[in-house]
């Protein structure tokens, strides 16, 4: 029978992603079942009980201690993996460079870098707002990396920070790249002069990374968080973004990208792009019907985003037009929710039906007839409270994958591959690992790479280990969904792929 202790550290805090590498590695040790590390929220105390993984003295935590927890199959294991838990807190890695002291304060933290005008803040979303209300009030521009902010916090942050001059990045900002310098998950792109505004940080990596593919670079990308082109925020921020855009004299043309958008706050938008002498591309999936200035081209994907910003240049390979034929359905296992959106738009472009936890309309998870393809965003709030997400820790979509693998009425596992900085080191070898060596019987395996050569992970060693696996890799997200597509027998994504859309 299984066992579980808890050991509580008071006063005691480190960075989420920190706490959840140890989980998991502590996971793996032998008699181990499973493992997690939590600050003693309210919340995050409830998940450890759903998780069967609270005991007394976990339920005396206080917010700011830490809870270790352990489930395994023998007492001795359990008390050895806590002592090796407190072992890796107790040894954590000292940051590459000491140019900066280390402090605990955000006061003292300011008076050690008084030059400092941003604030980087990744911890719970319940605690995050008034830190990001504190750097603020100090005059400092906010990134958010956090998630689960209530929305109304995110409103009166960003009113608070438009009344200042100032740009609040999220929340849930999950990509920016200021005077070339990467934050969060990006990718490492060459400099240019195309800025980018983005409610989407895998949106900002695909478009950017595609364009940095072709030798083209960035001047700026400013993310915004997901909720901005809300009707509740209002695209407060997106608006921000784009007055500094075009008052950063290395921009000559801006990229905007919106997961599916308010109508009312779309209109609000194009009516200021109108007004502006800069050249504008418009992604804003899911979007129809909406009349674009003169100085603005709407683009109905990434990939066509893409081209846009690169003025017809984009250099994508084009895939092979040769794709096998199979009846059954498509399961995409998506790490980006932008990438999600995309091949979803996709899909339904090429006449097929689909369902997914984050549907670009509504109409999508009404229909009663046969089973429609299905498309999962594992990077949504529902998958990523209290566990790392997917681009960290590719461990859910494994388990996920495997069940896919082995499903018969599974014709395709449609699969997104993002790198870049803050990425787990080597997503394809994890991709591989959770197929199995066997190939027989096994869906067609069709996925994209969003990344570069300079990206920590290279992009052509992601590509080649997933082709020497028997991986269908496409040039671009929206390409493997048209491989996907034409594999289950669409005929208009068959001939696009002939054509090479966008």
């Amino acid at each position: 029978m299984s066992m579980v202790l808890n050991r509580v550290h008071r006063g005691y805090y480190a960075d989420s992603v920190a706490l959840m590498r140890v989980s998991r590695e502590i996971s793996t040790r032998a008699g181990v079942e499973t493992a997690s590390l939590m600050i003693g929220t309210p919340a995050n105390r409830e998940l450890l009980a759903r998780a069967r993984l609270l005991t007394q003295d976990g339920r005396a935590a206080n917010p700011d201690d830490l809870v270790i927890a352990v489930r395994a199959r023998t007492r001795a294991a359990v008390e050895r993996a806590l002592e090796e838990a407190v072992r890796q807190l107790e040894n954590r890695p000292a940051p590459p460079s000491q140019a900066y002291a280390r402090t605990r304060r955000f006061d003292t933290a300011l008076a050690a870098l008084p030059g400092a005008n941003l604030a980087l803040i990744s911890t719970p979303g319940d605690y995050a707002g008034a830190e990001a209300r504190r750097a603020l009030q100090a005059g400092l521009h906010v990134m958010m990396f956090s998630d689960n902010v209530p929305l109304a916090e995110e409103i009166r942050l960003k009113r608070l920070a438009a009344s200042k001059g100032l740009l609040l990045m999220g929340p849930d900002c999950g990509t920016c790249i200021l005077g070339g310098v990467p934050l969060a998950f990006a990718n490492a792109l060459p400099r240019g002069d195309i800025g980018m505004i983005s409610a989407s940080g895998t949106g900002l990596q695909e478009v950017s990374s595609l364009l940095a593919r072709s030798g083209l670079g960035i001047s700026q990308g400013i993310g915004v968080g997901g909720r901005d082109l809300s009707d509740a925020v209002g695209g407060v921020m997106t608006l921000a973004a784009l007055e500094a855009l075009e008052a950063d004299p290395a921009t000559r043309r801006i990229v905007i990208i919106s997961k599916p958008p308010s109508p009312k706050v779309v209109r609000r938008l194009l009516g200021r792009i109108a007004k502006s002498a800069r050249q504008f591309v418009v992604c804003l999936l899911g979007a129809r019907g909406a009349k674009m200035p003169r100085n603005a081209t709407f683009a109905p994907t990434l990939l066509a985003a893409a081209h846009a910003a690169a003025g017809g240049k984009l250099n994508v390979p084009t895939p092979d037009a040769a794709v096998p034929r199979r009846g059954g359905r498509i399961e995409g296992l998506f790490c980006g929710g932008t990438l999600c959106a995309e091949a979803q738009l996709v899909l339904l472009e090429a006449g097929l039906r689909v369902s997914s936890n984050t549907p670009v309309s509504g109409a999508l998870t009404q229909s009663r007839r046969a089973r429609p393809h299905r498309l999962l965003d594992l990077g949504d709030d529902k998958y990523t409270r209290g566990r790392p997400h997917p681009m960290i820790d590719p461990s859910l979509r494994g388990e996920l994958l495997r069940s896919a693998a082995s499903d018969p009425q599974v014709a395709v596992i449609l699969l997104d591959v993002v790198l870049g900085y803050g990425a787990h080191e080597n997503p394809a070898r994890m991709v591989i690992e959770a197929l199995g060596p066997s190939r027989r019987n096994r869906p067609v395996v069709v996925a994209s790479v969003t990344g570069t050569e300079n990206d920590p992970q290279v992009y052509s060693r992601q590509v080649q280990q997933l082709r020497a696996a028997g991986v269908l890799v496409a040039g671009s997200n929206a390409q493997a969904a048209l491989t996907a597509a034409a594999i289950v027998g669409s005929d208009k994504a068959a001939a696009c792929l002939t054509k090479s859309c966008s």
